[in-house]
């Protein structure tokens, strides 16, 4: 799905971090080895139809 976010994402928080991200593999073999986080959190967005929702981003 295609969107913009068009406000600052607030209510930020870890939802997994280290070895409890399922994707940890891929990303550092794409983007290096680093501290890894999943994080979580609110903003509004627009999608392409135009309409603007708050939405829960990951």
């Amino acid at each position: 799905m295609n969107f913009d976010i068009i406000d600052d994402i607030t209510e930020i928080e870890t939802i997994a971090k280290g070895p409890g991200i399922r994707e940890l593999n891929r990303l550092r073999k794409f983007c290096g080895h680093g501290n890894w986080k999943k994080m979580k959190g609110i903003a509004r967005i627009r999608l392409t139809s135009g309409k603007t929702h708050l939405a829960e981003l990951h």
